[in-house]
This record gives structure tokens, C-alpha cells and sequence, in this order.
């Protein structure tokens, strides 16, 4: 949960969510990082080739060769006037890993949405970014009704088990509630209040 495409098919063999909150993060800042090698060569690596899907060998995360390690990670400077928002939601006994969890990046222009990264965590099997999602909000102004339109296309392909259905409107409460934070669309503005059971 969710499926974008490639994942569909290597989802039964594995079906954990990506536990991390700074890798969230870096994803939806489009980080790459330094990796070094035994020999002391080095290579750049975007994140999310760092992290592979799960295919027959579900317990490898990462493309990391046998004694490689990262030693760096960049991120490139985001435009002048970008706001950038993290929202992590959790069982509310428990300080550890998300349930659902948004990065997000925004800049307004023109009272427009001028650019925007997404990514998400808790809901794949790496940090998930969706350019679909991301296109529905390019070039409109902020409101709810937008948000959940992005939101419809973030999980219109959605594969859920019992036990996790109830983060299909989670992630789309979050994604909603951080997608105001960025805009400045404030909660008397937009409506009511989205985000349900949020800890």
C-alpha cells in the first residue's frame, strides 16, 4: 500500500512500510548521497535508487554493494520563497515509526502553485513519491478541494490488507493538512478539519 506501477507486481512477496522520517524527507528534497566503496571509490546515488523494491529478495532495502557505505548527502538549494513541511501521524502510545508520514516541498507564485515534491512514508515499501499527484497541483491555487483531488490520484491505485485499510484516509487527511501548512491555507479558510485522529 499504495501501488505506483512497478511496485504492483513485487508486493506480495513484501508487504512492510518504510519505517524512516529522515528519508522521507530527503526524498521529497530530491537528496542524493555519496557512497563509498572498500577500494575508497565513490559514486552518487539518487535516494530513490537507493532503495530498491522488494522483488525475490525482500530483505534487502538498499542498493548498497557488501561493504559500501554513505558518507555524504546532498541536497540542492530550493528556490527562493519554497516552504517545506513534515507531518508524521502515530499511534498515540508509541514514539516510534509512523503510520503515515508527508514531506512536502511548495512554492507559491502569483498566488499559484508554481512547484512541489511530495513523498510519502509508512504507506510502501520505500519513500514513495507520486509525479501524478505532484501535476494535479502545478499551476493551480491552493484549496481543499485541490488537495483531494491530488489526493484521489495519490491513491487511486491503492493496495490495502485488513489490517492496514485505515491508512488510505489517514494519508489522505495528512497529505491534505500538510499541503495547507505549506500553502498558508489556514483551517478557517479551507473548511473543516481533515486530518481525523492525527497524533
Amino acid at each position: 500500500f499504495p501501488v505506483p506501477g512497478a511496485l504492483s507486481a513485487h508486493l506480495d512477496a513484501c508487504i512492510a512500510a518504510h519505517p524512516s522520517d529522515m528519508a522521507v524527507a530527503l526524498r521529497a528534497l530530491d537528496a542524493e548521497v555519496e557512497i563509498r566503496g572498500p577500494d575508497g571509490a565513490t559514486r552518487t546515488a539518487a535516494l530513490d535508487d537507493l532503495y530498491r523494491l522488494p522483488g525475490d529478495r525482500p530483505d534487502l532495502e538498499t542498493t548498497l554493494e557488501a561493504r559500501e557505505i554513505i558518507t555524504a548527502v546532498r541536497l540542492p538549494a530550493p528556490s527562493p520563497g519554497t516552504a517545506q513541511v513534515y507531518r508524521k501521524v502515530r499511534d498515540r502510545a508509541s514514539y516510534a515509526f509512523a503510520l503515515v508520514s508527508v514531506a512536502a516541498s511548495v512554492r507559491l507564485q502569483d498566488g499559484r502553485i508554481a512547484e512541489v515534491a511530495l513523498a510519502f512514508g509508512g504507506v510502501g515499501v520505500r519513500p514513495w513519491r507520486n509525479p501524478e499527484a505532484e501535476a494535479v497541483l502545478i499551476g493551480e491555487p491552493p484549496s481543499d478541494a485541490l488537495f483531494l483531488e491530488a489526493a484521489d490520484v495519490l491513491l487511486a491505485r491503492a493496495r490495502t490488507e485488513p489490517a492496514n485499510e485505515f491508512k488510505v484516509p489517514l494519508a489522505r487527511g495528512a497529505l491534505t493538512a500538510t499541503l495547507r501548512e505549506a500553502t498558508g491555507l489556514t483551517p478557517a479558510a479551507a473548511g473543516p478539519d481533515l486530518t481525523g485522529e492525527a497524533a
